[in-house]
């Protein structure tokens, strides 16, 4: 019943998000089905009039089916961008497949002799498919069509990677967060979504199968509301569009937080993965996104980090977090990884970024040639297959990085085998993964650690004052009761930071964070 409740709480606080969330994940699924039986239906039956197109048609559709959602997505992006279209594209073309076979199979299964008889009546080609062949082949065609709804619905929550909205926002953000109500909260709608595509055609079909004619008015009538819709004008919105991922958006150092401590702020937000977010303010899909202060695209792409004018975002020193269980047990990992204390400065990291982001070399190789040039060795790696620690990180480049880093530094300067967990999709996943002994230690930086792990009060924030060594004194001494520890930090503040192209931000005249706020 507890659960029940936080769940109903969570629903009723973010009810507005969920109906806008709903209306776009409607939206998508609703055209692309639409496009998908208009296009899919007629190139069926025309299949049925063609028979010897059909297995190489089939053969197109059936290999647009098995390629991956997330690859079909990516592959879409240099040509159509971000937002609804490509998400359009992609759901039109995944719901193909079954719409083109039911109809096809559908009119060719219809018994020959039944043909004969109407051809016998005199009917015309036209006449024989549209009085006889299509209402018995209706139950199959409708099967595709039902089949099709259900695998779109999907398909669409991925679509909130690519920035087209829709119910995979709370997915993915819930993931992110690992808010288990958050993904409930766009998986349980998403599956009533599906029911009722599935159920209302399936009244549509038994109604044609009464009415034939009044079932295809109302047929007609369904596939020219979305046309409606998007014909019909929008209110212009004339808000900044921001492009963010969806740990920043809801995290306590994220957008929300920052809407609080800049009263008026108000950006039209478009929720994207990490690596989209930088492409698609490259292009200038999105005007600002939040970016890290070390990224190696500022320079590449021309970005302009925003000055954050009122202190909002504390120091970010990175430092290795680790279980005090797995220091007792291994206590030589302190020495090792205490040799990178201040050793990283921001343009190192800056630099080490960039030849990964931007130039394309391993995470490996990067890390290798860094380790040299300090006058560490690098060239052992252990396999035993039971490694004695295992170190996790992030899904971005600096983090998936240090992660490698401190691996390479254990192994070349220990006994011990490490094991890579890379990629952990936000921070509290790898946080709890390492509060439950999934892994032994990953990057952190101390004001993530403040906000989001610790959780600290303004007023906490307030009287630390933004300073390095306050803030990691005050972390460190807080997450001694919970069996972990700071190692010394590695020298770089990777801040958060509001980035906007140079060029317009320029043109805009803004310089800071308080710039964006509405007047």
């Amino acid at each position: 019943m507890r659960l029940l409740k936080e769940f109903w709480d969570f629903l009723v606080s973010h009810q507005g998000e969920l109906w806008q969330q709903i209306g776009e994940h409607l939206w998508l699924t609703l055209v692309a089905l639409v496009l998908a039986a208009l296009v899919g239906v007629s190139v069926g039956l025309l299949l049925s009039r063609l028979p010897k197109l059909a297995r190489p048609v089939l053969a197109m559709v059936n290999i647009i089916q098995t390629i991956p959602s997330l690859a079909l997505l990516g592959f879409l992006l240099p040509i159509l961008g971000i937002g609804a279209t490509p998400a359009i594209v992609a759901l039109f073309l995944y719901a193909l497949l079954p719409i083109v076979r039911n109809a096809y199979i559908g009119v060719m299964e219809v018994d020959p002799a039944v043909r004969e008889a109407a051809r016998g009546m005199g009917l015309s080609n036209i006449q024989r498919l549209t009085q006889v062949e299509l209402p018995l082949a209706l139950p199959v065609i409708f099967a595709g069509l039902r089949t099709a709804a259900v695998i779109n619905v999907g398909v669409a929550t991925l679509c909130a990677l690519i920035a087209a909205g829709g119910l995979g926002e709370f997915i993915f953000r819930g993931i992110s967060l690992n808010n288990s109500l958050m993904v409930l909260a766009g998986a349980l709608p998403a599956a009533l979504l599906a029911i009722a595509f599935d159920t209302l055609l399936g009244a549509l079909q038994r109604l044609m199968a009464r009415s034939y004619r009044l079932g295809i008015g109302v047929a007609v009538g369904m596939l020219l509301v979305p046309l409606v819709v998007l014909a019909w004008p929008s209110a212009k919105d004339d808000r900044l569009v921001a492009g963010f991922p969806s740990e920043f958006i809801e995290r306590g150092d994220g957008y929300q937080g920052l809407r609080g401590h800049y009263p008026g702020l108000d950006l039209a937000v478009r929720e994207m993965e990490i690596g989209l977010m930088y492409s698609a303010v490259k292009e200038g899909e999105v005007d600002v996104i939040s970016g890290f202060s070390t990224d190696g695209r500022i320079e590449a792409y021309g970005l302009r980090s925003l000055e954050d004018d009122r202190a909002y975002f504390p120091p970010y020193h990175c430092a290795p977090l680790v279980r005090q269980e797995t220091l007792n047990r291994y206590p030589e990992i302190e020495e090792v990884l205490s040799q990178l204390h201040d050793r990283i400065s921001d343009e190192d990291m800056v630099q080490l970024n960039y030849r990964i982001d931007q130039q394309q070399e391993s995470l490996e190789n990067v890390a290798k040639s860094w380790m040299r040039e300090q006058g560490w060795s690098s060239d052992v790696t252990r396999e035993t297959g039971k490694p004695d620690i295992i170190i996790g990180s992030k899904n971005f480049t600096e983090n998936l990085l240090l992660a490698t880093l401190f691996g390479l530094m254990v192994e070349n300067q220990t006994l011990l085998d490490v094991d890579l967990a890379l990629g952990f999709g936000g921070t509290q996943l790898v946080y709890e993964a390492l509060q439950a002994g999934e892994i032994d230690l990953y990057p952190e930086y101390t004001g993530t650690g403040l906000l989001v792990i610790l959780k600290a009060e303004g007023a906490v924030r307030d009287s630390l004052g933004g300073g390095r060594e306050a803030t990691y004194a005050y972390v460190q001494q807080k997450v001694a009761p919970l069996g972990l520890k700071w190692l010394p930090p590695l020298g770089f503040n990777n801040t958060f930071a509001l980035m906007m192209r140079e060029d317009r931000a320029s043109a805009l005249g803004i310089t800071k964070i308080s710039d964006l706020v509405a007047e």
